[in-house]
């Protein structure tokens, strides 16, 4: 029997139901990215090791990056896959695409766990790290990857409670991981002494707590989509599906683990740790507003997959439109208090003055397109959320492979640690032309309309 939760996706008006899912998604994301600045902001105020924990906890982004490419195509492949599903009213699908993300996010959990140990110093090094953070950034990662299977579990199920109609119980968990977050951070950094490790151990155990409580929502029997015994075996058409769909995330995140490879490369040459340093924060800056694009990505996805698994394509249609002025007006906002007002949020992490000045220097450049980056960014994932894999992954890597890598190969040669911040301004510039012609070309040739559904 249909539950009323999936059944509004193809009723209620869309300005409505786009509100309604994406404002708990941008809540969760904001909150998710909150999270992670949470322990940035805390080791950067560690006494005496603060600049050089943070240029620690900055050469480790590449192998969270390349671990969260792995959790990305399970957990976004399987919740546009039910949400297909819900869409062609195929329930008991839907419920063997919970069990599979189960199974799939454990297996791959553990190795990419147990391989990130095994090779963390080499991988560490190559990614950037110097002989002054390399103890700092091997102390966070390890007990990262320690508790690599709790984080793919909770990110893929928190994502199977939007497409199942529950998209403000994902918010209140991922709320939850930023509460116990910053309750524990300073606990375990400070007062026991733990340091960078202290913000690790607070990370998972924040992380375990979320997870318990997706957990228990989705053992509800009377819940339409739940767990239960023999959903959990891999089917291959459902893996397959899954994997499919995914491919665009995991090229997305994994391009992302090669630039930031190559960004605190060329930091580091022209600038030296305080640089990637700088770059960590800046980051952690401008990554919150791109969440923001992100939760209103994950609001449309739900939506999108659901009707065009109903073929009611003027409902996706109009739920993309809705999507892109949102994400328009928050990079555009993004744009002024990053320009305008940069010392404003830099001071969170740092009172170093050298510091200070790289990373508002840094942030102004970055930001300069980012107007036009939310329309990008939605793009990308409207073709995802209707299972055009090959368009969302052109766009994915595009952007990072294509455009990022011959500019930061080129730009900081000629203008230093400034070219650094400048390939990344050029590449997005691109892709939003590339973005543009993209969704033109398609909804010229007929778009929505002509697709066949395949899944």
């Amino acid at each position: 029997m249909q539950d009323n939760r999936t059944k509004e996706l193809g009723t209620k008006p869309i300005g409505e139901l786009l509100m309604k899912y994406a404002v708990p998604a941008v809540v969760a994301m904001t909150a998710s990215s909150l999270y992670n600045m949470v322990d940035r902001i805390f080791i950067g105020h560690i006494p005496d090791v603060g600049t050089l924990s943070l240029g620690g906890l900055a050469v480790t982004f590449p192998i969270m990056n390349l671990s969260a490419a792995f959790g990305a195509m399970v957990g976004v492949g399987s919740s546009t896959m039910m949400s297909i599903k819900l869409g062609q009213k195929d329930y008991q699908t839907a419920e063997r695409v919970l069990g599979n993300l189960v199974s799939l996010n454990v297996i791959i959990g553990i190795i990419v766990g147990v391989l990130g140990l095994v090779f963390i110093d080499p991988l560490l090094l190559f990614f950037g790290a110097s002989e002054n953070t390399l103890q700092y950034a091997r102390d966070y990662m390890e007990i990262i990857l320690y508790g690599n299977v709790v984080t793919h579990l909770y990110l893929g199920l928190n994502s199977a409670l939007r497409s199942t109609g529950h998209p403000h119980v994902a918010m209140i968990a991922t709320i939850a991981t930023v509460i116990v977050n910053s309750i524990l951070d300073p606990l375990f950094i400070f007062t026991l002494g733990l340091g960078i490790r202290g913000a690790a151990i607070a990370t998972i155990l924040a992380q375990i707590v979320a997870l318990t409580y997706v957990v228990i929502v989705f053992s509800n029997p009377k819940e339409p989509i739940h767990f239960e015994r023999g959903i959990y075996g891999l089917k291959k058409r459902i893996v397959n599906n899954i994997l499919k769909i995914g491919v665009s995330p995991f090229c997305m995140q994994l391009c992302a683990c090669l630039v930031v490879i190559l960004i605190n490369k060329g930091l580091q040459t022209h600038g030296g740790d305080l640089a990637i340093a700088a770059y960590g924060i800046v980051n952690g800056i401008t990554f919150l507003f791109v969440m923001v694009v992100m939760g209103i990505c994950q609001g449309m996805q739900p939506i999108a997959g659901y009707n065009y698994g109903a073929r009611k394509f003027d409902r996706v249609n109009l739920v993309l439109k809705y999507a892109i002025i949102y994400a328009t007006i928050v990079m555009t906002v993004s744009f002024v208090v990053c320009e305008f007002f940069p010392h404003i949020p830099v001071g969170f992490f740092t009172k170093d003055e050298q510091l200070t000045q790289l990373s508002i220097d840094g942030m102004r450049l970055i930001v300069l397109v980012s107007p036009l980056v939310g329309f990008q960014i939605v793009t990308g994932h409207f073709f995802q959320s209707i299972g055009m894999a090959k368009k969302s992954i052109f766009l994915s890597v595009s952007r990072q492979l294509l455009f990022l890598v011959p500019f930061l190969l080129i730009f900081p040669n000629i203008w230093g640690t400034n070219g650094v911040w400048a390939s990344i301004t050029a590449s997005d510039a691109v892709t939003v032309i590339t973005a543009a012609v993209m969704l033109y070309r398609f909804y010229r040739t007929g778009g929505i309309n002509k697709t066949e559904i395949d899944l």
